[in-house]
């Protein structure tokens, strides 16, 4: 009897410990995690894998990714409520916190330990273009409209410091959809010449293309701010806690090693403030 006694109030412990432990009745049985199109499907299924396995560990929770075909798809399914937590660029993020009820709560850091990235224009490292000037007739690859740096600060350098009219000054514009595509359709010799980033280049480096092989970089932008992770506002305080907490105690090496990062940092929105401006600047020259 004196063991059936124990063996019940472990058990009655052991479900108080249990109840204890459990989620908050107010959070989600499943969180989606939107993430923009910088890469292949699955390229980028695979970059954010270990992120999704801790994340379910962490929070207790079921955690479901999803990867948009362009960059406003996520900010659409933010803001209706399709997407809990997503994975933005700068643009894409301010735009998002404007009409999708987003708010930034970690940001990338570079392997390097700095806090953004930056945009570059590349030709293939054999052809006879050595300068955006060079290109002149030639064909042009952005990226995504709501890209940071591959459609936003790059216009603005064209137009503000070089003066030039891409659709007039090139022979043909186009938007590639993602960087990984930019990037392979330059290689491919597909387009003349393309904007991207030095960080979505590093993550294909090796597996897609070398750098120094296939690529020349006529253009070096100054940082941008890293790109954020952002939730929905409306989320229960409690669980938005917890989703950063176990964003900034992310230490998973071969995880960061597949986000090609090296921690993700603290953020508030004010740090895009320089990317606002930027956007109204584009609006101004209503490209």
């Amino acid at each position: 009897m004196r063991r059936n006694f124990l063996a019940a109030t472990c058990g009655l412990a052991l479900l108080a410990s249990a109840s204890f432990a459990a989620n908050p009745a107010d959070w989600p049985k499943k969180l989606v995690l939107g993430t923009i199109p910088t890469e292949s499907s699955s390229n980028q299924t695979e970059r954010f894998d270990n992120l999704v396995g801790y994340l379910e560990k962490t929070l207790g929770v079921e955690v479901e990714q999803q990867t948009s075909t362009d960059y406003a798809g996520v900010i659409t399914a933010m803001q209706f409520k399709h997407v809990d937590i997503a994975y933005f660029g700068p643009k894409s993020y301010v735009e998002a916190s404007a009409r999708a009820n987003a708010e930034c709560f970690a940001i990338e850091v570079a392997l390097d330990g700095t806090r953004g990235y930056h945009g570059v224009i590349i030709s293939q490292a054999t052809s006879k273009i050595h300068s955006v000037e060079d290109a002149k007739g030639k064909v042009w690859a952005f990226t995504d409209p709501n890209s940071t740096s591959g459609t936003l600060v790059p216009t603005i350098h064209l137009v503000k410091d070089l003066k030039l009219e891409p659709a007039k000054f090139f022979s043909n514009v186009i938007y590639s959809g993602s960087h990984e595509a930019s990037m392979l359709a330059v290689k491919a010799g597909k387009v003349d010449i393309a904007s991207t980033n030095d960080l979505d280049m590093a993550r294909g480096e090796g597996k897609m293309w070398n750098k120094d092989k296939d690529f020349r970089i006529l253009w070096t932008s100054p940082l941008i701010p890293g790109s954020p992770m952002a939730y929905r506002k409306d989320l229960p305080e409690s669980l938005k806690k917890a989703i950063k907490k176990a964003f900034l105690e992310y230490k998973d090496v071969e995880g960061l090693k597949k986000l090609t990062i090296s921690a993700y940092g603290d953020v508030d929105d004010a740090t895009y403030d320089v990317i606002r401006d930027q956007i109204a600047f584009k609006k101004s020259l209503g490209k």
